[in-house]
């Protein structure tokens, strides 16, 4: 009798986490914060206080992919800066 297992790709590969801060115009909180929820990746998003007005969580297979959301992001109207922080552990 053979026994075989196999191991999903998705399994075999940790998944990068980082959460994304992100500075926005004055009043377009919830317009960002809808477009955040057309991105598959973004898992959680937050309006805040402090520096920055939202932070996401984002959950993607590589850096590079990582990179790629990080840059879509950056490219919806009326945000003004993100800050990324890379989970390590």
């Amino acid at each position: 009798m053979k026994i075989f297992i196999t191991l999903s790709y998705v399994l075999a590969m940790p998944m990068t986490i980082a959460f994304v801060l992100m500075g926005v115009k004055s009043g377009s909180d919830k317009a960002i914060m809808e477009m955040l929820g057309d991105i598959e990746e973004v898992e959680e998003a937050y309006e805040i206080y402090g520096v920055y007005d939202i932070v996401a969580k984002i959950k993607a297979k590589s850096i590079e992919e990582l990179k790629e959301i990080v840059m879509k992001i950056r490219k919806i109207k009326d945000v003004r800066t993100t800050l990324t922080l890379v989970v390590i552990e």
